[in-house]
């Protein structure tokens, strides 16, 4: 069902879109919106073919009075990223993945751009805010959970005074950054997986480490240039030890592939100067493709590491040895299933039974996985990131096709999402007066 939202009293449009001369009230509606906004705020110009085919005559002064602006709906799209705020537990951060980098300074109730004319990509994919120095901000565009209508990024960009201002400190050459870690003590300390380019053979994948605050990088990890990075995770208690996962996928517009002999995952104890392969180890799949693989290591337990596991006996695996050996703990369909969009694990900061995992819902678990409880609770479906205050184990910050939400109750309550990042496959005009503007929002209804 279509639902009409009046904008005031212009001249009738066609849904075609074709103009028809009118007195300087003239107002243009636009098809193909992207996240729902208007954002340019130079006006529109036509080329002479296209004044051609409407019939409109080009006046500069006529078309100077045409401006761009929202109509909404206040209704967020898809995120795959979030973070919260060490000490400051009213902040937080959503990428979108149309609408370019958002954050709240009340947890949750109200949240506002903040990278608008300042990036290339609308599309923000990784997020990581420092321990030490909150006001330092990472961002990574791009979009890594591969699905068939995608948008690509332009690299990383870092905030020195809390997302004010942005610059560009690399990775132009990747389509999609997956995860930024920041090191909890150092700040100068950074790393990025970076995927690369969606389909076809890329440099620059792999995981990256900068010693100087984003000033340059070098690469620590790497397979081979149709592998990409897709997780990386540092132990808190002893942030020289990392996990990483690599992914051999590819994205193209006929085809995708998730899986192959490049995946793997690796541990290093030395800060990422030397690696080991722990993709074989024993109680993992010794035979067939690995695909992606989600990482996490609770700062309760640093030997409790749990591995999602694309693999035809995949599921949730559990080590207690940091990696050593492992136990596949939960085959449940439910947490691994559409893998190549998904697979995505977080431990608890303070309990290392507490694991959560996301995928079409959000589950917890507290009995290391063996058995879970959902927890979307009002907010939208389609989960892609988390993130867990590891101050207060009920705060939790989660990224779902809804955008970002906040919740102070371990997960009970969780912040509505009305703010305008939906993004519309299509849009189109009415010939009513006034006009109705009606489109399809993803994951979510036509209005």
């Amino acid at each position: 069902m279509c639902t009409s939202r009046f904008l005031g009293s212009p001249p009738p449009l066609i849904a075609s879109a074709t103009f028809r001369t009118a007195p300087a009230a003239l107002t243009v509606a636009a098809a193909g919106v992207i996240a729902g906004v208007l954002p340019i705020a130079s006006p529109p110009r036509l080329t002479a073919q296209q004044a051609a085919a409407t019939g409109v005559v080009l006046d500069s002064a006529f078309l100077a009075g045409y401006r761009w602006r929202n109509l909404g709906p206040d209704r967020g799209g898809r995120s795959i990223a979030v973070s919260g705020v060490v000490g400051r537990p009213d902040e937080a951060y959503f990428g979108a993945t149309g609408g370019g980098l958002w954050k709240t300074v009340d947890s949750g109730e109200n949240w506002g751009p903040v990278t608008d004319f300042q990036i290339t990509s609308a599309s923000v994919g990784a997020v990581a805010v420092s321990e030490t120095n909150p006001d330092l901000v990472f961002i990574g565009t791009g979009e890594t959970c591969i699905r068939g209508n995608i948008m690509p990024g332009d690299g990383v960009y870092r905030s020195t005074d809390a997302g004010e201002e942005w610059e560009h400190v690399g990775f132009s050459e990747s389509h999609g950054i997956s995860k930024i870690r920041i090191h909890p003590t150092d700040p100068d300390i950074v790393y990025v997986a970076s995927f690369g380019k969606y389909s076809a053979p890329s440099e620059e994948r792999g995981v990256f480490k900068s010693t100087d605050g984003g000033e340059t990088w070098s690469r620590i990890l790497f397979r081979n240039d149709e592998t990409g990075a897709i997780d990386i995770v540092l132990d808190r208690n002893d942030p020289d030890v990392l996990y990483a996962s690599l992914w051999q996928a590819y994205r193209k517009e006929y085809q995708m592939s998730s899986g192959g002999p490049g995946s793997g995952m690796f541990k290093s104890t030395d800060g990422g100067a030397t690696w080991s392969e722990i993709t074989r180890n024993p109680g993992m799949p010794q035979e067939g493709p690995v695909g992606r693989i989600g990482l996490a290591v609770s700062s309760a337990n640093s030997n409790r590491v749990y591995s999602l596991f694309e693999h035809e006996e995949g599921g949730l695996f559990r080590s207690d040895d940091a990696g050593a050996t492992w136990e596949l703990v939960n085959d449940n369909r439910a947490i691994r299933q559409r893998a190549f969009y998904y697979t995505h694990v977080f431990a608890d900061h303070q309990d290392e039974d507490v694991v959560y995992m996301q995928n079409t819902a959000l589950f917890r678990s507290s009995d290391g996985g063996e058995t879970y409880e959902t927890l979307n609770n009002g907010t939208h479906g389609d989960f892609h990131d988390f993130w867990i205050d590891p101050d207060d184990p009920a705060h939790l910050v989660v990224g779902n096709d809804g955008g970002g939400a906040v919740s102070t109750t371990t997960g009970d309550r969780w912040t509505d999402q009305e703010f305008s990042t939906a993004q519309f496959y299509h849009a189109v005009t009415t010939a009513h007066v006034p006009f109705h503007v009606c489109g399809s929002q993803q994951d979510n209804s036509s209005i």
